[in-house]
């Protein structure tokens, strides 16, 4: 039985049983997250699109949609965070199951989120060098908000889209008919932008590449230091 019809088959047995709202409910596992996992996204969905679906059930925080590294692209599921805990389970019980743009979303309870590798590797970082202060915000010397501060798993980063979590779409606004835009209206601005992105990821295999080098030499110095103090105990 796949996690989808398990999720509707405990709610309508915890409705059936009157375990609603109570602390029998399987949802108190999970009463002090407020992170949940949205699967099954329609890859053609943006940050903005995503919040407006989640948001029906209270006020969303943080968002972290999993893309690509090389190309950008959605990989069809997000972390969520809800300002509020009990909004997790209204997400849960109303989205899961529902379909959108011919795909079935599962959303289900996260007990415990973790940053983004890359942004934990950073936090790791800043860590042993002794430069990384948190300010009353929540957001550390190195310009990266740390883990439960709203807004961490974007900082530094650019979007694959021009749409961001500020900001979102006129959902009022006329359709653009795109057959009649000029090609040349926005043909450098988008060569540029697609430079920016290219330099941007070519810049993070760069930090990425320098990260491992930086945590293979530690393991050697780390390693070298036992094989030394090994050899002094035994002469």
């Amino acid at each position: 039985m796949n996690v989808i019809a398990e999720i509707q088959r405990i709610n309508d047995l915890e409705l059936e049983k009157g375990l609603t709202h109570t602390s029998a409910s399987w949802h108190t596992k999970y009463k002090d997250s407020a992170w949940v996992y949205a699967g099954g996204l329609p890859l053609n969905l943006t940050e903005g699109d995503v919040l407006c679906i989640l948001s029906q059930y209270g006020e969303i925080e943080d968002i972290h949609l999993v893309r690509d590294s090389d190309s950008g692209k959605s990989k069809g599921f997000a972390f969520v965070k809800y300002e509020d805990s009990r909004s997790c389970i209204l997400a849960v019980d109303n989205l899961t199951g529902s379909q959108v743009l011919g795909r079935t979303l599962r959303v289900d309870h996260v007990e415990k989120y973790r940053l983004p590798k890359h942004v934990q590797e950073k936090e790791d970082d800043k860590i042993i060098n002794g430069d990384n202060e948190v300010d009353e915000g929540g957001a550390s010397s190195s310009g990266v908000a740390v883990a439960g501060a709203a807004g961490h798993a974007y900082t530094d980063q650019e979007l694959a889209s021009s749409y961001n979590i500020q900001s979102g779409q006129d959902l009022f606004a006329a359709p653009k008919d795109e057959s009649k835009v000029e090609p040349e209206h926005s043909t450098e601005g988008d060569k540029e932008e697609r430079k920016q992105r290219k330099e941007l990821r070519a810049q993070k295999r760069k930090e990425k590449e320098e990260h491992k080098l930086r945590k293979d030499e530690r393991k050697r110095r780390k390693h070298d230091k036992h094989k030394s103090s090994h050899c002094e105990r035994h002469d």
